[in-house]
Formats: C-alpha cells, structure tokens, sequence
C-alpha cells in the first residue's frame, strides 16, 4: 500500500490493521526536507503565528555553554505571555489533555506558565539521512509487535497508522550510542513529605550506532541479534534499596524473542531472571505510583492495545524547560505538583495517538491518549484511565535540546496519582553529574548476569 500524505493540520481518525507497514511512495518521501522537516513534521507554522515555522531548531549550543557542563538555557530572556489556572481553564480546554485539564481543576495551585513557542528541536545530520530513508525503508512486522527494517533515525517519520506512532517513540533518536547518567526520583506525598532515591543507569543504544560494541560494527538491524538497547540501572541510595541492579536487553521483534531482564537483590545477593520487569507490574522504586512500561513514557511491548491514530492538534506541552532541570530538589518538588514557577508550556502541534486495551488482555490502563510532539516523536503527556474508563494517573515529560548530543528528548518525567494525590518525579538530573553522552568505555561484557553479581560487589 502506498502511504496517504500527511495533510498539514487536518484531523482525523487512522486505525491500525494488522498489516506490515509499506513504505512511503517516493512522492511523499520527496516532501522529507521540503516542506516536511527532516524527521517528517510540518516545517510551516500555523495560521495565525503562535506556532513558528522550523527553521532547523538549535543548531550550536548557546553561549555561556561548555562540553561537559550543565545544560545552559538558550532562552533566558523569555517571559511568560499568560497562565492557565483552574479558573481560566475553559478558555484553553481545546487545546489541553484531559490530564492537564483534571490537574487543573483538581490542584488550586496548578498552573501552566506559557511562553513563547521555539521549535528548539534538532538532531545530527547522520539521523536525517537514516530518518528519510526509513520512510523507504522501514518495516513491521505482520502483528505490528516488532521492527523489521529500519535503524538509527526514526522508523516512520510519515506515519499514519497508531501503532507506528509508539515505534516512532520507542525508536526516537536517544542520548548517543553509549551513554552514563545519574538520576534522582522522589514520590512525593499529599503533604509534600518524600524521600529521594538516587540511581545510575547506563547503556549502549545498538539501534543508535548502529552496532554491538563500536559505532558501525553492524549495518543492519538483523545484526542486532534482536537487542536495540542494552541496559544497566543501579540503586545508590538510600542505604536500604542501595546496591538493586536491574539488567535489560530489550528486544526489537517479539516475534524473535521477548525482552530479556535479570535483578540482583543485595539482600539474598543473587541474580534472578526478571520476567515481571514489562507491561503493569509495578515500576522500580516508583512507591506503587508507576508500572514498569511508564518508565521512558512507555516502553516495551505494544501487544497488549490496540493503536489509533487521532490526527494532529496543536496542543500546550512543557518545552524547552531548561529552568525547571536546573532547579534544586527541594524547590522543585513540593506538595501536589511540582513547583510550577519554573515549568514552562508552549504551543506545539502533537499527534493524539490512543491506546485501548485489547480485548483478552490484562493491564491496569484500559486506555492511554498520548499527546506526541511532532517534532521529536516523544510521548510528551499521557491521560491514562482505569478500567471503569475512569482518568486515574497522568504523565508529564516536558522536552528540552540536549544540545551536547544532538538529540531531542524529555528533561525527566512526572507521573500524577489523581486518586491518591500523590505524584512521582523521576529521572531528575538537576543536583546529579552532566549525563555523559559518549561513554565509550562501555563494553557488553559488563551487560550478563555474571557481570553485574561481580558489580554489586564492588
């Protein structure tokens, strides 16, 4: 079959079949760095202005930044050109989720400082060009559970049927081929009371090189051995959870093989198989706030729904929040949300992608609407409901450039409880080390279970 263009700003309504993806006729492919950018969004801004055209995004870091230093804030001078609250909410409603709108009206004191809108986004040259030839090239499977074809850029930059969407999340271009990070997570009660826990996560992105051990060992995905990522996350602290490992080798193609995950556990001092590590079990160190497939906003298998996708809509996301990840621990979260003094929203144009369960299938969320950025392919905010069909949780990644790598991603996730008031921050990197975004002493002989039982004894 052959790809339907992508129509600007028209909505509508795409379900997904059980057919492998085709690629895109080459009249469309044509449009990629034309009036399409590189990674397949609308280059134009829109009608009236308050969306700019994309004119490349951040091409250099901003002055006052040094490889190896924390993120500068290439916008600092912006101010806030009006507030959503829960009084003034109504107004902006068409253009908020309806996890932004609960939050709203749930919490008196949360609001939405908008700004200026950038179209910051911009990635390596090297992803361009994998990018426009996965829209030629890039291919599911026949049940849409796997990757077939495709590497380093985004699979389906013209996507048009559900499922593609979450690949092009899953797949979106990462921090690097290996990278090192040290992150902080927090759940935080309605009373604003927490304890934070500090991890250490590394990995290489094989589907990023491509390749096993060096940047271009492999060239295609087959040579991947059904491994796009390669993971390692250790608990530091507190004294009682530290030293858990977890390791995942997360597959590419269910059809080849599921996910593959060990745990140690300090306390019995063993490496166990972690079957339980995917779908709604309950996330790592997350107090019961999380399921494991919300860690990076979704991951892992997409089996358990059915996708659909609801067209384009322009929409209020966090963006470019420079100032909120170069906040203190303790000015940022406090009691219900976050400090929203330093969240910054903007106008952007995202695809609403809905996720329902499938019928047979087990999982807390019966259905999940995702606002995805158009111009990172990143899930930027989640609404998640119950089985009843009742909002229960909501997801919050606002997006910055890391311009030190190249890439486009989320600043750390925020993940609300609106039944127990209760949130989890995680991912933070503000008080932690500059994430290391080319760690390339990292090696897969540290990635067995052999090697992290020799690990949690250092």
């Amino acid at each position: 079959m052959k790809r339907i263009a992508y129509l600007g700003l028209t909505l509508g309504l795409v379900a997904f079949g059980a057919a492998a993806h085709a690629a895109g006729g080459a009249d469309q492919v044509a449009r990629i760095g034309v009036d399409l950018t590189p990674m397949g969004a609308v280059k134009a801004g829109n009608a009236d202005g308050t969306i700019p055209a994309w004119d490349g995004g951040l091409k250099a870091p901003p002055a006052g930044y040094a490889p190896g230093q924390r993120l500068v804030d290439p916008f600092p001078g912006d101010k806030v050109k009006f507030t959503i609250t829960g009084q003034n909410v109504d107004q902006y409603a068409a253009k908020l989720s309806p996890g932004q709108i609960a939050l709203l009206k749930t919490y008196s004191t949360y609001k939405m400082n908008v700004y200026e809108t950038r179209r910051s986004c911009s990635y390596s040259q090297k992803v361009y060009d994998a990018t426009k030839k996965n829209a030629t090239f890039a291919k599911l499977s026949a049940d849409g559970n796997g990757l077939e074809e495709g590497l380093v850029g985004v699979p389906f930059p013209l996507a048009t049927e559900g499922i593609e969407f979450f690949w092009n999340h899953r797949f979106r271009p990462h921090l690097g081929f290996k990278f090192k990070r040290a992150f902080a997570l927090a759940a935080v009660n309605r009373n604003g009371d927490y304890t934070l826990v500090k991890s250490q996560d590394e990995g290489i992105l094989h589907y990023m090189g491509p390749g096993l051990r060096t940047e271009g060992d492999a060239t295609s995905l087959k040579q991947l051995n059904n491994v796009w990522i390669t993971y390692l996350s250790m608990t530091t602290a507190p004294a009682r959870i530290a030293g858990s490992i977890i390791l995942v080798l997360d597959n590419i193609n269910d059809a080849d093989g599921p996910r593959q995950a060990w745990q140690y556990n300090p306390g019995t001092r063993r490496v166990l198989r972690a079957p339980d590590l995917a779908f709604d079990n309950p996330g790592t160190n997350a107090d019961g706030l999380t399921t494991i497939d919300q860690f990076d906003v979704m991951n892992g298998s997409p089996e358990r729904y059915t996708w659909k996708n609801n067209g384009v809509k322009e929409a209020y996301i966090g963006y470019n929040a420079y100032k909120a990840n170069a906040t203190k621990y303790a000015d940022f979260l406090t009691a219900q949300h976050p400090n929203q003094d330093v969240m910054r929203y903007e106008l952007h144009r995202v695809h609403e992608v809905e996720a329902n369960l499938r019928e047979g299938a087990r999982h807390v969320y019966a259905k999940r609407v995702f606002f995805q950025d158009e111009d990172s392919w990143t899930f930027a905010n989640v609404s998640l409901y119950d089985s009843r069909g009742q909002l229960w949780r909501v997801q919050d990644a606002p997006i910055i450039n890391y311009y030190d790598a190249q890439s486009c991603n989320q600043a750390f996730e925020i993940d609300y409880d609106l039944q127990s008031g209760r949130y989890l921050a995680q991912t933070m990197n503000m008080e932690e080390t500059p994430i290391d975004t080319n760690a390339t002493e990292l090696q897969p002989e540290r990635y067995t279970p052999d090697a992290i039982r020799r690990l949690s004894t250092r």
